[in-house]
């Protein structure tokens, strides 16, 4: 039994190894286009997020509705965002686009309402009290307090899609999933552990940078 699997790892090895070999530049265009999806649903989502989260810091009756909306907003499965896109806008990268970025937005908010919320509330009558306005007190205390739960919900909604992004290729937007998908339906066990190996490795790494900034963060400003 030991001596089977023993084979079977080496066999699987050996695929893999061969895959790299021969079919490199197309692993490398994949890790591109999910890098790239995930990239630029981080940074459309963030734009959206943050000020949403901070306008309803400051509205408590808007923040109570983008709470509860952002809370039901996450337990809707990425993949059914997907298909309710499809006959609306079609195939491709656009709507894994906007399905990412719509996953992506509420742990933003959330927590970035939470990082606001946080702030002792001394802290900002003292820098009332010292002749600061608004936009100071929002520059020089709000933000940079609020910043390390802000890059939390960034790291949580960074992590969500670069996972959700290998359903993408059921609508034809391509990446890591395409190998997945390709190893499933062939029952090419290497393509499997590439595709999924690859995506863990950077949700891991992304997870990894993400809490090294928010430890930096936290040190400056604590």
């Amino acid at each position: 039994m030991r001596q089977q699997i023993r084979i079977g790892g080496n066999c699987l090895l050996k695929q893999i190894i061969e895959y790299f070999q021969t079919d490199a530049s197309e692993f490398t265009g994949y890790l591109v286009q999910h890098i790239k999806l995930s990239l630029i649903a981080l940074i459309i989502a963030i734009c959206i997020g943050i000020p949403l989260g901070y306008f309803s810091y400051r509205n408590k009756k808007v923040g109570e509705v983008l709470t509860t909306s952002s809370q039901l907003l996450r337990i809707i499965p990425s993949l059914a965002v997907l298909f309710i896109l499809i006959p609306i806008i079609g195939v491709g990268e656009l709507p894994a686009l906007i399905a990412l970025t719509f996953l992506a937005i509420p742990p933003i908010i959330m927590n970035t309402i939470l990082g606001f919320n946080e702030i002792p509330a001394i802290t900002l009558e003292v820098a009332r009290g010292i002749g600061m306005n608004q936009k100071q007190l929002r520059n020089r205390i709000e933000f940079p307090l609020a910043a390390p739960y802000i890059l939390n919900g960034i790291k949580l909604a960074l992590v969500e899609i670069i996972a959700s992004a290998t359903l993408a290729t059921y609508i034809g937007a391509g990446g890591l999933g395409t190998l997945i998908f390709t190893g499933l339906g062939l029952y090419r066990m290497d393509l499997l552990v590439i595709g999924g190996g690859t995506v863990a490795l950077l949700s891991l790494l992304s997870m990894a940078l993400m809490d090294l900034l928010i430890e930096k963060v936290g040190e400056n400003h604590g």
